[in-house]
């Protein structure tokens, strides 16, 4: 098994820019499914040929989708490793807010010992001369 390397900047990137759109994520599912022509991805959506070609580029640019020529076809299937890759990431993401969340959840739930300090602070605050009638 090939150890999997972190995206790079640009590589995350060119990811969510062909997830940002919903017809390229449609792409995407439908070449998880199995490997399809463009002309059958076309003939799915109401748009021309030269459109979803772009939407396909724009996946075969951030290597979510492999195209290869098969006679007059080109055939287009899902890239498992780019997709173990990119959910990767994600759940890099994931767990980072998810101890945030855990660690705002522990700071709520524990006794309340600074706002004793945070009254004297502004009791202070409200003791300066400038701040007098």
């Amino acid at each position: 098994m090939v150890a999997q390397r972190e995206l790079s900047e640009a590589e995350v990137d060119r990811v969510f820019h062909a997830l940002a759109t919903s017809t390229r994520r449609d792409i995407l599912r439908r070449t998880i499914e199995r490997e399809q022509s463009v002309s059958t991805l076309a003939s799915e959506y109401e748009m021309s040929f030269a459109a979803v070609q772009k939407h396909v580029a724009v996946l075969e640019a951030a290597n979510l989708i492999v195209k290869r020529a098969e006679g007059r076809e080109r055939l287009v299937r899902a890239n498992p490793e780019m997709i173990a890759r990119a959910r990767a990431l994600l759940a890099r993401y994931e767990e980072l807010w998810r101890s945030r969340i855990a660690r705002l959840d522990d700071l709520l739930a524990s006794p309340s010992t600074s706002s004793g300090t945070q009254r004297e602070d502004t009791d202070k605050k409200n003791d300066r001369p400038e701040e007098r009638d």
